[in-house]
């Protein structure tokens, strides 16, 4: 006998791994919570139906989302990361020596401890000194923390349930305001083949917020179509114009500094979306 998982990704389109066993399982106060062991991408952290992550390919969105921004920055110190309860993006921060805080704005503390007990390759970095744990909600803790942080992460799911109001035009109003003077904003926004709506959405909602934004792309298998967008948005650092010679070195299996500026060039289909055309 068999067993598979099967995330319904579309009403079109389904992504479905064979698996050897169920680790856990529960509806947490926010949503229901699942970890899967995978003959292909090992364990695997799964939200209301939805792949957050996998022990094999977990390295190309913390990477992505995480290294673009900070080697931006010359000098980032406070990072603020919304959401991310894997500590995945939390353990990437880390790996920058300026960076003296990151705070983790998870609102859903079971996904904090349930990565913690199956997923300590990608939590581990959770208990760090560096890192201050925030339970609660992320949209509040940005409004309530004014020219605090160098550098914000959205690491969402979906805009659907918890993460719908981290997609709204209001909430980037409100990280402008919690940026420090120079700093940058990154966030995770959907599949170019089947979320164009979304990265719409999210950068006609920065229009007019941030002067330098940019849309750039990462190839995660286990996403939807695998293709795979990260929008970033700047006070006044451009990602595109920084040096590489001060970039921070990293241990990593995906980024590089040549792919910092390669993974800007975008498919013409992609250019047409972000520009709305």
């Amino acid at each position: 006998m068999e067993l598979w998982y099967t995330e319904k990704q579309t009403p079109n389109l389904s992504f479905s791994c064979k698996i050897t066993r169920t680790l856990h399982t529960e509806q947490t106060e926010y949503q229901d919570l699942a970890v899967i062991d995978t003959v292909q991408y090992g364990k695997m952290l799964v939200l209301d139906g939805m792949v957050m992550t996998t022990e094999v390919d977990e390295f190309v969105y913390h990477e992505m989302i995480t290294h673009v921004a900070l080697n931006t920055h010359p000098n980032p110190k406070r990072v603020l990361v919304v959401g991310g309860g894997d500590g995945g993006v939390i353990r990437e921060v880390l790996k920058h020596q300026t960076v003296e805080q990151a705070v983790l704005a998870e609102i859903d503390n079971r996904v904090v401890e349930v990565s913690q007990q199956y997923l300590p390759s990608i939590a581990g970095s959770l208990t760090n000194p560096r890192v201050t744990l925030a339970i609660g909600d992320g949209v509040a803790h940005v409004r309530q923390n004014k020219n605090r942080y160098d550098i914000i992460i959205i690491d969402s799911t979906e805009p659907i349930g918890p993460a719908v109001g981290l997609f709204s035009r209001e909430f980037y109003q409100d990280v402008y305001q919690a940026l420090t003077e120079d700093g940058i904003m990154v966030a995770q926004s959907e599949s170019p083949f089947v979320d164009q709506n979304v990265i719409q959405m999210i950068h006609t909602n920065l229009k007019g917020v941030f002067p330098i934004k940019y849309l750039y792309t990462a190839s995660i298998p286990t996403y939807p179509s695998g293709l795979w967008s990260f929008t970033i948005a700047s006070k006044k650092f451009d990602p595109i114009k920084a040096d590489p010679s001060k970039f921070a070195i990293l241990d990593t299996k995906y980024y590089t500094p040549e792919l910092h500026f390669g993974a800007f060039k975008l498919p013409r289909f992609v250019e047409q979306m972000v520009n709305g055309k």
